[in-house]
């Protein structure tokens, strides 16, 4: 063997600075990756903790709403606020949410006429998203007093809705409320 053969190919410090440079880079790239990654995943969870407790997003099924609401619409609604009469809201009811419209709220006495018409406190009430009046199947007896922390709530699709006007759904608690409708998510371009 001579001593050509024998000689080993040994590294520049030029070089060994080079990879070194290069496996530092790789390193603080990949610390930087990570990062990102973890706050990306912890702001994600902290987004769907938060839509799921404030603004539950949910889906109108069973045309109990229709004309205002219709089947597949999805809807968010809010945990937070107020909750007046007029308002849509989503309860929870036989492990299932219904969503229906607060016609009374507490201190409230409301009254159905024969013709389906709904009384406020003895008034009649107008209501424009109503399509046609009727009684539908009234088990609730009338009238009735909203009392403290509850309401009155009716579909608007009046004769398929199950809702207050049956004994067996009765008044909602606000322990019941998952929320008030806030906007119509999809689809979109709809009021």
């Amino acid at each position: 063997m001579d001593d050509e053969s024998r000689k080993i190919d040994r590294p520049t410090s030029e070089q060994i600075e080079k990879e070194l440079a290069r496996l530092w880079l790789r390193q603080e790239t990949l610390k930087a990756l990570w990062t990102a990654a973890r706050t990306l995943l912890i702001f994600a969870a902290a987004a769907i903790l938060v839509s799921m407790l404030l603004f539950p997003v949910l889906r109108v099924q069973k045309g109990s709403m229709s004309p205002a609401l219709e089947d597949g619409q999805i809807l968010i609604f809010s945990t937070v606020g107020k909750i007046g009469r007029g308002d849509i809201i989503a309860f929870r009811y036989n492990n299932q949410v219904l969503i229906k419209r607060v016609i009374a709220i507490e201190y409230e006495t409301v009254d159905i006429g024969e013709d389906g018409t709904v009384f406020i406190n003895d008034a009649p009430t107008y209501e424009s998203y109503v399509s046609y009046l009727t009684p539908g199947e009234l088990t609730t007896e009338m009238p009735i007093r909203i009392p403290v922390g509850q309401y009155f709530v009716m579909g608007d699709h009046r004769a398929t809705s199950l809702d207050s006007r049956r004994a067996e759904i009765g008044l909602i608690d606000k322990k019941q409320v998952v929320g008030k409708a806030l906007i119509r998510l999809w689809p979109f371009g709809r009021p």
